[in-house]
């Protein structure tokens, strides 16, 4: 049986979108729509470049991706404006 040290087994390398500040009122939309069934995520553009992201919205296990390509910075950016968008939406 291998072990982890095995030269076999390469390292994964991971894409990350980076370190995006979040305020308390960012938590609170966020949490409110996880509790109603409306996610919103970040996901990498395969087809593109390294710092290509695309936002992905799922509404009761519906999936809808948001066409538009950003970066690391903008993707997340983007998912907290969705996030108050489907908060201020329904709290209104």
């Amino acid at each position: 049986m291998a072990y982890r040290g095995n030269k076999y087994f390469k390292k994964q390398k991971g894409r990350s979108a980076g370190i995006h500040p979040y305020t308390v009122e960012d938590m609170k939309r966020v949490e409110w729509c996880m509790t109603k069934n409306i996610n919103v995520a970040v996901i990498p553009n395969w087809s593109g470049g390294t710092d290509e992201w695309k936002v992905e919205i799922k509404i009761n296990n519906r999936a809808h991706l948001d066409p538009k390509i950003y970066s690391g910075h903008d993707a997340q950016t983007k998912m907290y404006e969705y996030y108050k968008y489907y908060y201020d939406k329904n709290i209104s």
